[in-house]
């Protein structure tokens, strides 16, 4: 299945999604996020120190993954013809004891666990209802998640 999300230049190797642009004060953790035409604000909650007037890094990492997620099952069953009506994401991030985890290969620690539950509506056979669980985890968000990533950072000086 071809990625609906990211075009990749056979050449160059870079993809066409666009880049965000995530800016705030430094004495408050509300965060400005631009991300092509649209704009969302990011904050922690007032539990941890923060004003709650969006969602949380975590929050919107989760959602990012949910809606891949929805977007990509979804995708697959129009393309096969399935009657699948509705689906829905639930997500939670949990912070676990690599010892707790069996199948994880950490096995010191701590380790990020995302539990995802997705509920399938529609006049689905088992088999259909199998498969689209499957696809959820070649959703492109999931498979970067679980993929070694390199975060490469630099500073870029101050426009005048």
């Amino acid at each position: 299945m071809a990625d609906a999300h990211q075009e990749v230049d056979s050449k160059t190797k870079k993809s066409d999604v666009r880049g965000v642009v995530v800016r705030g004060s430094a004495t408050g953790f509300a965060q400005e996020i631009l991300a092509g035409p649209h704009r969302m604000i990011a904050d922690e909650p007032l539990s941890v120190g923060g004003t709650d007037t969006g969602p949380s890094p975590y929050d919107l990492l989760l959602a990012a993954l949910g809606s891949c997620t929805s977007i990509t099952v979804g995708m697959y069953a129009r393309r096969k013809g399935w009657p699948l009506e509705e689906l829905t994401v639930n997500l939670r991030h949990s912070k676990v004891h690599a010892l707790d985890c069996a199948e994880c290969e950490t096995k010191e620690g701590m380790l990020d666990r995302i539990d995802r539950a997705i509920t399938l509506a529609g006049d689905l056979t088992q088999e259909e209802r199998k498969r689209l669980l499957q696809i959820a985890d070649k959703c492109p968000v999931h498979r970067t998640l679980t993929s070694e990533v390199e975060i490469r950072t630099v500073e870029q000086p101050q426009e005048s």
